[in-house]
């Protein structure tokens, strides 16, 4: 009797946040160990599905890091990476878009199909959603040095988001799937950031919600503890201050950049903990860090 009751418990804590975000946008990056455990692939399809029966409109955009590190070596491909993003020549460029688009996108529907879900699949070049161009990036070296300019291949960022095509399948109750994958006005095809894609996605639907799934807790302060909720200044102020460092530095920039933009609330999760998107929306503590206005 007791476990009938914690599960009617927590159906109860969920009602009011059901309610709230009836209607509502929610943007996913998906990525990290979340899309290589059966168990945790499994649970995540059953959770976008049971978002989008309970009246949310769910967007997948998916990362593939290692599925393509995968494919590369298999071709005896050599991967080059600078301050962690992968070198993108033409060779490599197209064994990217073969399996992000090609291989794990389908992966992802089919696994949301198979378990009761209506969801489709995408790249950034259907129906024009993503414009993008070259990158330049440029990295600061010291005080007393000029930057230094890295042609990082066919590596793109953003230039404009045309979100017809998203509207569309959400007017048919479809789930979109999003490999980040986009082409410029002459055709060129561009490997994006997959964390950036799902934030101009975010920006340009007015989403309620980002939500970043990553390998670790979410924000953590000095000592090591989960910060469960940010304000953009109170993130800035971590960032300057060296808190906030490495890799969880262009996902905060990410979602502050989201919430600039219009997105209300960005989250980041640990996606190798069973469920955390369900846990992190519709219970009252979550269980890893939201970012707000």
């Amino acid at each position: 009797m007791s476990a009938d009751m914690d599960r009617a418990k927590i159906l109860i804590e969920a009602l009011p946040y059901i309610q709230r975000f009836n209607g509502a946008t929610v943007v996913v990056k998906y990525g990290g160990h979340a899309m290589v455990d059966e168990q945790l692939k499994r649970n995540f399809a059953l959770d976008i599905i049971l978002m989008k029966y309970v009246g949310l409109n769910p967007i997948v955009v998916h990362g593939g890091g290692p599925q393509i590190g995968e494919f590369l070596k298999r071709l005896s491909i050599e991967s080059e990476f600078v301050d962690g993003m992968r070198v993108t020549d033409r060779q490599t460029m197209n064994v990217v878009e073969m399996v992000l688009v090609g291989s794990v996108n389908k992966e992802i529907v089919n696994l949301i199909n198979r378990h009761g879900g209506r969801a489709v699949g995408l790249s950034g070049k259907d129906g024009k959603l993503i414009t993008a161009k070259k990158m330049k990036y440029v990295r600061k070296k010291g005080t007393d040095q000029p930057p230094e300019i890295i042609d990082m291949g066919m590596v793109g960022e953003i230039v404009a988001v045309d979100t017809s095509i998203l509207t569309t399948l959400i007017g048919r109750e479809f789930i979109p799937v999003i490999a980040p994958v986009g082409g410029d006005k002459e055709g060129e095809t561009y490997n994006i950031n997959a964390d950036l894609v799902a934030g101009h996605i975010a920006a340009s639907l007015g989403a309620r919600k980002l939500v970043l799934l990553t390998d670790t807790q979410g924000v953590l302060d000095g000592e090591g503890h989960l910060i469960s909720t940010l304000t953009m200044e109170e993130a800035r102020k971590l960032i300057a201050d060296g808190i906030i460092k490495g890799g969880m530095i262009p996902k905060v920039s990410c979602c502050l950049e989201a919430l600039r933009s219009g997105v209300r609330k960005a989250h980041i999760i640990d996606g190798r903990m069973e469920h955390a998107i369900l846990l992190e929306i519709f219970t009252k503590g979550g269980v890893g860090t939201e970012i707000v206005p």
